[in-house]
C-alpha cells in the first residue's frame, strides 16, 4: 500500500529578487523545484513517488503572517531571508513563537535554511547575530562532523552560501553536523524533530549571480566579493544530496 504523500508547509520569509522571483514563483517554487528533483534522486518510489508524494503548501509569514494548523502538515520548511533573525520585528517574533511550538509537536518535524536555520536556534534560546568573520557567498566547504556524513552521505559538504549572520551556539542536547572557516554552526540535528544548514540547497546559479549582482551595485558587496562570488556561484554543489537527507528525514517513522 502506497503511503500517502507528505505535507510539507513552505514558510516564505522572503520574496526572491525579480528575476528569480518570476522564474521560480517564490522560494515555494525554488523549494519545491529542489524536493521533487531529490524525491527522483532518492529513488524509492515505493516510499515517496516523485510525482505524486509530496504535498506542498505556501504561506506567507512575512506580510500576511498567515500560518499552517500543524495538525494538516507533516513538516514545516523555514526559508531564507534578507531580514535579520535576531530582530524583533512582530512577524519574526511571531515566527519564532509558531517555530517554538512545531519543536515541541511530537509529531511535526522541521527543516531549516539559513534564516531558518538561525530562526529554530533563537526559538531554542541560543543567541543569532551578525558574523565577525563577515560574509559567506556562493559555493563554498563545509567540513561535517561524523553524524553530518552519516546524515548527508558526503565526506565533505559543498553548499550556496548566502549569509553574514550566525548561530552562535548550539541548543542544548542539538547534534553538530558541520562548520567552516568562517561559521561554527552550519547545521543543527535533533533526530526526529529537525535538520538545518546554515547555506542554500535549493539557491541555483542564476539565483545566487542576481543575488551578488544586486548587492554589489547597492554597495552592499566589493568589487572583488562580486566578482569571486560570480565565479563560484556555478561551482557543483551538493543541494539534491541535501534535499535526499531531507526528505530521508521526513520519511522516518
Amino acid at each position: 500500500m502506497r503511503r500517502p504523500p507528505l505535507r510539507i508547509a513552505v514558510l516564505e520569509c522572503d520574496t526572491p529578487a525579480t528575476q528569480s522571483n518570476a522564474k521560480y514563483g517564490g522560494y515555494y517554487g525554488v523549494f519545491s523545484k529542489l524536493l521533487h528533483e531529490s524525491a527522483h534522486a532518492l529513488g524509492q518510489p515505493e516510499e515517496l513517488d516523485p510525482e505524486s508524494g509530496l504535498d506542498i503548501s505556501r504561506y506567507d509569514v512575512v506580510t500576511a503572517q498567515e500560518y499552517p494548523d500543524l495538525e494538516d502538515v507533516d513538516a514545516i520548511l523555514l526559508t531564507g531571508s534578507k531580514h535579520n533573525s535576531f530582530e524583533d520585528h512582530p512577524w519574526i517574533l511571531k515566527l519564532v513563537d509558531f517555530t517554538r511550538k512545531a519543536i515541541d509537536d511530537p509529531r511535526v518535524k522541521i527543516l531549516g535554511i539559513c534564516f531558518g536555520h538561525q530562526i529554530i536556534a533563537r526559538a531554542m534560546g541560543v543567541r543569532v547575530g551578525r558574523n565577525d568573520a563577515g560574509w559567506e557567498i556562493a559555493v563554498c566547504d563545509v567540513d561535517l562532523t561524523e553524524q553530518g556524513k552519516r546524515l548527508f552521505g558526503l565526506e565533505k559538504m559543498r553548499i550556496q552560501q548566502m549569509h553574514r549572520d550566525i548561530v552562535h551556539a548550539y541548543p542544548a542536547h542539538v547534534i553538530p553536523l558541520g562548520h567552516s572557516p568562517r561559521c561554527e554552526v552550519q547545521g543543527m540535528y535533533l533526530p526526529g524533530c529537525f535538520i538545518t544548514v546554515q547555506g542554500h540547497p535549493e539557491f541555483r546559479e542564476d539565483i545566487v549571480s542576481e543575488i551578488v549582482t544586486l548587492r554589489a551595485e547597492g554597495g552592499i558587496f566589493s568589487k572583488e566579493q562580486a566578482e569571486d562570488a560570480l565565479i563560484r556561484a556555478g561551482k557543483p554543489h551538493d543541494g539534491v544530496a541535501i534535499g535526499v537527507a531531507f526528505l530521508k528525514f521526513l520519511l522516518e517513522q
